[in-house]
């Protein structure tokens, strides 16, 4: 697989700045992980994740102007088929009929105490 948008690839940290992380891919090509590609977590430092010679799968996330933007964290995030509303369970509808099902049995003690409050005036 090439050097293309989407591509997973090894590369090797060749250095580091308060922004990120070059990594340099196969054929001597080097692209940016910004330091917010770093992790799920958040990177105040990010010498605490990387150092120079590390070597790291990167996902490809964009090309322009000559430039690679590089992803740590989307090269290990697994994918996941997407499924389809029946799939998953209830659809919208159903949770609507079941949060207004909820929501009237909540309610209707307080309509019953309010109603007898009432009549004593």
């Amino acid at each position: 697989m090439g050097v293309e948008v989407g591509s997973k690839l090894e590369g090797k940290v060749t250095g580091i700045t308060k922004f990120g992380a070059f990594v340099e891919l196969p054929g001597n090509v080097t692209g940016l992980v910004h330091i917010s590609e770093v992790s799920d977590v958040y990177v105040k430092d990010i010498h605490q994740f990387l150092k120079i010679g590390d070597k790291v799968i990167v996902k490809i996330l964009n090309m322009r102007e000559g430039k690679i933007g590089l992803s740590i964290k989307k090269a290990q995030e697994k994918e996941r088929p997407s499924k389809s509303s029946r799939e998953r369970g209830e659809g919208f509808e159903d949770k609507l009929n079941r949060f207004l099902k909820e929501s009237e049995d909540r309610q209707s003690p307080l309509k019953k105490s309010g109603d007898k409050k009432g009549r004593g005036r």
